[in-house]
């Protein structure tokens, strides 16, 4: 069966052999001991600081804009459209900058389905949402700095659940909209494709970025979308409102689970990951 399976993936272009890298370990010590490792964990700090201060800025600056009590022009500024295209196209940049320094992930959800589908260690996904996180809060600091008197007026970018929608609906929300962006990043970065599908170029990050602009698109009249705990995590610590911090198990919870299931569906469905072990276990005559 696993045989069968390797023959139907090689199809016409088994010219180019595959083999799967090796998983990473699970410790993994020496990785304390490169300055490469280190290199990553800024990279991922600052990535996410311009992250959360661009995208950050943009919401607020839409929402002054649009402040009928300033009179303000109720059509104007950038709109729903805009701020997915700000948070779109600033992971579109930052991953293309930081791909190949510390894999560009900018997401504790993307760096968690990474980790179970084994292709970083435990040491490097916990230093590196733990970076996500600080830079989060980094970026969301100098936004408060710099527009103090819209800041708190304009809500701090913070992600709520919206008014009448339930909590079950925002966490269905929160994790819908990860696992298309998490498979998204898997599909993008496999490995296969530059060693078999030549013939469907990707430029990982232009997908990447475009789905977090439909999922922002889709998501933002319900939870102003999260699918990022770093950046609800960073909104939340320097807003410090209560409604913020009810709601902000939501954007745990959800991006975690959708990462999670985007991970297994990758690994075990597309990639035939339990077929494959399952027919090597059926084949292994010691068993």
């Amino acid at each position: 069966m696993a045989k069968d399976v390797e023959v139907a993936e090689r199809g016409s272009f088994s010219a180019k052999d595959y083999h799967d890298p090796p998983p990473a370990p699970l410790f993994d010590a020496v990785e304390l001991t490169k300055w490469s490792f280190y290199r990553a964990l800024i990279a991922e700090f600052i990535a996410t600081l311009l992250f959360l201060y661009v995208t950050v800025l943009t919401v607020i600056g839409y929402k002054s804009q649009t402040d009928s009590t300033v009179n303000a022009d109720a059509c104007g500024g950038v709109g729903i459209l805009g701020i997915a295209w700000a948070f779109g196209g600033m992971i579109f940049v930052l991953v293309y900058c930081t791909a190949g320094i510390s894999g560009g992930h900018i997401n504790p959800a993307v760096t968690f389905g990474l980790f179970l589908a084994r292709k970083v260690s435990l040491v490097r996904a916990v230093l590196y949402m733990v970076a996500q996180s600080l830079g989060a809060i980094a970026g969301v600091a100098l936004v408060k700095a710099f527009q103090k008197s819209y800041y708190t007026k304009y809500g701090g970018g913070a992600n709520e659940l919206s008014q009448g929608y339930s909590k079950g609906v925002g966490l269905g929300a929160e994790i819908i909209g990860t696992f298309v962006l998490v498979y998204t990043v898997f599909s993008a970065t496999d490995p296969k494709r530059s060693a078999r599908d030549s013939h469907v170029p990707v430029l990982a990050p232009l997908p990447i970025g475009f789905a977090v602009f439909i999922v922002h698109m889709a998501t933002i009249p319900i939870t102003g979308t999260g699918i990022n705990p770093a950046r609800s995590l960073g909104a939340a610590v320097i807003y410090n409102k209560e409604k913020a911090w009810d709601d902000q198990w939501i954007f745990w919870v959800g991006p975690f689970i959708g990462a999670a299931i985007a991970a297994f569906y990758h690994q075990f469905i597309l990639r035939a990951g339990a077929v494959k072990a399952l027919g090597s276990f059926r084949s292994n005559p010691h068993v």
